[in-house]
C-alpha cells in the first residue's frame, strides 16, 4: 500500500490529544526508525538538520532509533544506546560524507523483534533503500525525505550522463514511500510534474538565539585584516564543485572593482579548497567552524554571496539572515521561501550568472542598500522556529504510524 486514505490520516490526526492513552497503548507515542547515511560529526545540512529532528523527537517522549552507518574510529559500542551502526564507507571525490552498505536483512531481522510504528528515511543511499524495501517486507509504513538534487551533482563531477537514471532512481524510491517530506512549495510542484507522488511540505527552522547579529566580533573582523567600514563578503558551506563556487570568486572579483577594500572570506571545507587555495591566496580561509563560533563568523560579514544551484533549500541561506547579512542569491530554495528580492536580500533569475555579479557589485557600492538588507535580514526568518517546524514533521509521522494502523485494522475487519 503506497498511498493512505485521506478519511483516515485525517481521523488519525484528529483522535491525537483526545484522551490519555491506555496502559499499553502507544496511541501518541511513537517508536520511529530513523535512517540516515549522514550524522554529526559529519558537518553539512542534512546531518545537522537530521539530528535537530532526533531532538526534538526524543525530548518529545518518542523512542528514536537512529540507523545510520559507523564513523571513523567508532565502534559498534560507541553510539547512543538508541542508534543502530551498520558498516559503510567514504563518498568517492566527497571526504567527509559516508554512504550505508545495503543492509536489508539485517533491518528486517531487527524490526521483526523491534517492530518500529514508522521508519523515516532521511537519505536516498544503499541503506536508505535496504531500509524501504524491509519496512515494506513488513508492512511498516515508510516517509522519506527529499533533501538533495543529486542528478544535478553528477555534472560537477564529470559523470553528467548519469542525471537522468539518478532522476529514475530517486522517483522510484520516493514513490514507494507512503510520505515524502520537501522543505517549500517551489520544491513539491517541481516533483510533482516530475512524477513524484505524495508530497508533504515540511520547512526549516533556525535557531535565532545562536545566529544573530549581535555575535558580530571586531575582533574577528581585525585578524581578517578589516575595519569596520570595509566590506566582509562571506561564503559558509562545502568547498565542493557543486557549489558553484567559481560563481561566487568572479562576483568577489567585480565588488572588488568598486570596493577595493573588500576582503573574501571562506568559512567551510571540502574538496574544492586547496584549488581555490593555490588560485586565490589573498583571500581568507576560516576552515570549519562549529556553534557559537560559526555564528560569529557569520555575524562578522556584511555580504552573503550564495552561487549555488544545486539545493532544495539551503539552511546556510537562513543562518546568513538571521545574523544580519546582505544575502545575494538566486530566486530558489530558501532565498524565494522567505526573502523578497531588494527589501531582505537580493534575488536574482535562476542560473542568471551575469546578474548575480551585478547584484554583488550593486549592493557593494551602496552602503546604505547594505545597512538596509542587513537591518531587515533578521526579521525575515523571525518566524521560523525548529519546534514550530518539526511539530508539522512529528504530525505527520503520527498521522502515517495511525493512519496505517487504521488501515490495515480495517482491512483486517473485511
Amino acid at each position: 500500500m503506497h498511498q493512505l486514505d485521506d478519511n483516515l490520516v485525517r481521523r488519525a490526526h484528529d483522535d491525537r490529544g483526545r484522551r490519555p492513552a491506555p496502559a499499553g497503548e502507544r496511541s501518541s507515542r511513537l517508536h520511529v526508525a530513523l535512517v540516515t547515511e549522514t550524522y554529526p560529526p559529519e558537518l553539512n545540512g542534512v546531518s545537522l538538520s537530521v539530528r535537530r529532528a532526533v531532538e526534538y523527537l526524543r525530548d518529545r517522549g518518542h523512542d528514536v532509533e537512529v540507523v545510520r552507518p559507523r564513523q571513523h574510529g567508532e565502534s559498534v559500542c560507541d553510539g547512543p544506546l538508541a542508534d543502530f551502526l551498520l558498516p559503510g564507507m567514504a563518498l568517492p571525490s566527497y571526504p567527509g560524507i559516508q554512504f550505508g552498505f545495503p543492509a536489508t536483512r539485517r533491518l528486517r531481522l531487527r524490526w521483526s523483534q523491534m517492530r518500529p510504528d514508522v521508519v523515516h528515511v532521511a537519505t536516498e543511499g544503499p541503506l536508505g533503500w535496504s531500509a524501504l524495501r524491509a519496512a515494506s517486507s513488513l508492512g511498516i509504513p515508510v516517509t522519506a525525505d527529499y533533501r538533495t538534487h543529486f542528478q544535478r551533482y553528477s555534472g560537477h563531477y564529470g559523470v553528467g550522463w548519469l542525471a537522468r537514471p539518478i532522476d529514475t532512481y530517486l522517483r522510484a524510491f520516493h514513490n514507494r514511500a507512503h510520505m515524502t517530506f520537501v522543505s517549500t512549495a517551489a520544491l513539491k510542484r517541481e516533483l510533482t510534474l516530475r512524477g513524484f507522488h505524495n508530497l508533504a511540505q515540511v520547512g526549516r527552522g533556525i535557531d535565532t538565539q545562536l545566529f544573530n547579529p549581535a555575535r558580530r566580533s571586531v575582533r574577528l573582523r581585525r585578524s581578517w585584516g578589516l575595519g569596520e567600514q570595509d566590506l566582509a563578503v562571506i561564503y559558509v558551506g562545502r568547498l565542493a564543485p557543486e557549489k558553484n563556487l567559481a560563481l561566487a570568486v568572479r562576483a568577489y572579483e567585480h565588488v572588488r572593482t568598486v570596493r577595493k577594500d573588500a576582503r573574501m572570506i571562506w568559512v567551510g571545507d571540502g574538496p574544492a579548497r586547496k584549488r581555490l587555495q593555490s588560485a586565490h591566496p589573498d583571500h581568507i580561509y576560516a576552515g570549519v567552524q562549529h556553534d557559537t563560533e560559526l555564528a560569529r563568523h557569520y555575524a562578522s560579514g556584511d555580504m552573503f554571496l550564495f552561487p549555488s544551484l544545486t539545493e532544495t533549500f539551503g539552511n546556510v541561506t537562513l543562518e546568513a539572515l538571521a545574523s544580519g547579512l546582505a544575502v545575494i542569491a538566486f530566486d530558489e530554495a530558501a532565498a524565494a521561501q522567505h526573502t523578497r528580492d531588494g527589501a531582505s536580500a537580493r534575488l536574482v533569475p535562476s542560473g542568471a550568472d551575469a546578474a548575480f555579479i551585478d547584484a554583488a557589485a550593486e549592493v557593494a557600492c551602496a552602503p546604505e542598500l547594505v545597512a538596509q538588507l542587513r537591518k531587515n535580514a533578521p526579521t525575515a526568518v523571525a518566524a521560523l522556529s525548529w519546534p514550530s517546524v518539526l511539530s508539522v514533521f512529528e504530525r505527520h509521522l503520527l498521522a502515517s504510524a495511525h493512519g496505517y494502523r487504521l488501515y490495515a485494522n480495517a482491512a483486517a475487519a473485511h
